[in-house]
């Protein structure tokens, strides 16, 4: 593939162009297992390339063995993400993967779920923006309650969502004692976007539960799924949301 402004030959398809400094791809794509990630680089709505990097891990590695590793394969993609300097990382796949490949780029990560992401991504870059909210987590907090359950948790749960960018505001809500007891401690979940693309954050600690309104940038409801899973993803990430 030649660059597209000054024709000048790319080493791989859809890579930054070194001569003319022009990027020759819009969006990349992140399908991340264990052991094999492709990578899919973008532009103008159609695929201009696409890398597979592998690693093999071995049996009975030690922990610190395994933890080299994986750090290892997240720098090898995250290689391939920095050649192309694209304006936007689209992820799906392996989140222990996702979470190393996170820690070693400065890019956004947009969650892509579905059976084909590449396609999906494909269609979304079709779809209008999300309006990114540059604001502190504190200063994302309102409403009239301002007691939350779960004490520092509780803290983590809110400063989780409110941290996240398509979030403007994090509205905790009256605490509910009558729910059933859960023996794990406490446990978050988004809920699933209404209309205008707004969620609802719960909080359970035993058998209280807190139900948070959190008004996000999404317009309407497809929109805010897709901030909704990102918000359990980050939950999960943090330890404050069980497996599915």
């Amino acid at each position: 593939m030649d660059c597209r402004q000054c024709a000048t030959p790319l080493d791989r398809p859809g890579d930054y162009c070194l001569v003319c400094h022009t990027a020759n791809a819009d969006a990349v794509v992140l399908e991340l297992g264990d052991e094999r990630a492709t990578v899919t680089c973008l532009s103008d709505g159609e695929v201009r390339g696409e890398r597979t990097v592998t690693t093999t891990p071995e049996d009975g590695e030690s922990d610190e063995k395994a933890v080299v590793q994986l750090r290892n394969f997240a720098g090898l993609i995250a290689d391939e993400v920095r050649r192309k300097r694209p304006e936007e990382v689209y992820v799906t796949g392996d989140r222990a993967v996702i979470g190393a490949v996170r820690e070693q780029l400065h890019h956004e990560f947009f969650r892509v779920e579905g059976e084909d992401p590449v396609q999906r991504v494909v269609e979304r870059q079709g779809e209008p923006a999300l309006e990114v909210v540059d604001a502190a987590p504190a200063e994302k907090l309102g409403g009239s309650h301002s007691t939350l359950i779960g004490n520092r948790e509780g803290q983590r749960v809110i400063q989780t969502v409110a941290g996240h960018p398509h979030v403007k505001k994090v509205i905790p809500g009256p605490i509910d004692a009558g729910g059933s007891s859960s023996p794990t401690g406490v446990r978050a979940k988004a809920t699933r976007a209404d209309g205008n693309g707004n969620v609802r954050v719960l909080i359970r600690d035993g058998s209280s539960v807190q139900e948070n309104r959190v008004v996000t940038t999404a317009g309407d409801r497809e929109l805010g799924e897709h901030v909704r899973a990102d918000l359990n993803e980050a939950l999960r990430d943090a330890g404050l949301q069980d497996e599915e």
